[in-house]
């Protein structure tokens, strides 16, 4: 009898803790699952469109509510509250990709963070192989995307991320948008800094805010950027904060292959528009010279 008693308790607990985990029964997510998460605030009318938009069939997808109280609660600390807004409107599809498929991103109405910020935000938050678009009825600037996504990769896989680590990527993702919308830098800029300073932390493993410093520096002169004292500094606490969570940078550079590509593209542009400036600026001077010596035969 005591053993049917002890018995019965013990299914009452497994099956409670099933009801109150949905996180573990999606831990064994295929390639090809598909999540969906809807800000709250969406009507019925932008809510409909929105999965036709995406292709996906309501009855046939796990669909998630993602709130303003959820935005706020990781966007707070990096932006004014006013940017943030009071609704929840931003709305992501992430699909599970094979593995080593890497991440990649798309987005529609997005007009404030760029795919690669997404990309690196995700490395960052331990996102992996994953095809993601973030959408909205109209503009937004999809700070708040990056929740959803999240949300959704922890569902779809079962992996629970650590709220430092999503404060981070957050973090990571505001610091990246600011960056860009200094004239001289731009979107593609400030997203390929996150990637090249992320490759450099794999290879040169820093021990200290020195360390960063430098690899922050060295990625910035490689791509051109000028970055004032402020700007080095945000960027070398932010890094440290990665670094004291002990983020395993070779699993991240693996989920960026598609941002590196762009880097690399950066990279050779920039390299060839100085070239070609030093090109011009030797056949001016030489032109020059030429103008000056026939001016001094009249003269």
């Amino acid at each position: 009898m005591i053993k049917k008693v002890l018995f019965f308790f013990l299914s009452l607990a497994m099956v409670s803790v099933a009801a109150l985990s949905p996180l573990a029964a999606h831990a064994d997510s295929t390639p090809g699952d598909v999540i969906v998460t809807l800000g709250a605030d969406l009507t019925e009318a932008q809510k409909d469109s929105i999965l036709k938009e995406m292709n996906v069939d309501p009855n046939n997808v796990e669909i998630i509510k993602v709130t303003n109280a959820e935005e706020h609660k990781y966007l707070d600390k990096y932006m004014p509250k006013a940017q943030i807004g009071t609704r929840a409107i931003s709305s992501t599809k992430i699909t599970i990709g094979k593995k080593g498929s890497g991440l990649s991103v798309s987005t529609n109405n997005i007009n404030y963070v760029s795919d690669d910020m997404y990309l690196n935000a995700l490395a960052t938050a331990g996102v992996k192989d994953a095809s993601v678009y973030v959408t909205a009825p109209f503009e937004v600037s999809g700070t708040a995307g990056l929740t959803g996504l999240i949300k959704a990769y922890e569902v779809s896989t079962g992996d629970v991320i650590p709220e430092k680590q999503k404060q981070v990527a957050n973090e990571e993702m505001v610091t990246t948008a600011n960056l860009a919308k200094k004239a001289d830098i731009g979107k593609d800029k400030a997203a390929g800094l996150m990637t090249s300073i992320k490759e450099k932390m794999a290879k040169a493993d820093p021990q200290n805010k020195q360390d960063i410093e430098k690899i922050v520096r060295d990625s910035a002169n490689e791509l051109n950027i000028n970055l004032n004292d402020q700007d080095i500094q945000k960027l070398v606490n932010l890094f440290d904060k990665m670094k004291d969570l002990n983020i395993n940078w070779n699993s991240v550079g693996d989920q960026l292959q598609k941002a590196k590509d762009k880097l690399s593209d950066l990279a050779n542009s920039d390299e060839a528009k100085g070239f070609l400036s030093k090109v011009f600026s030797a056949i001016g001077s030489f032109i020059k010279a030429v103008m000056d010596a026939i001016a001094s035969l009249f003269s």
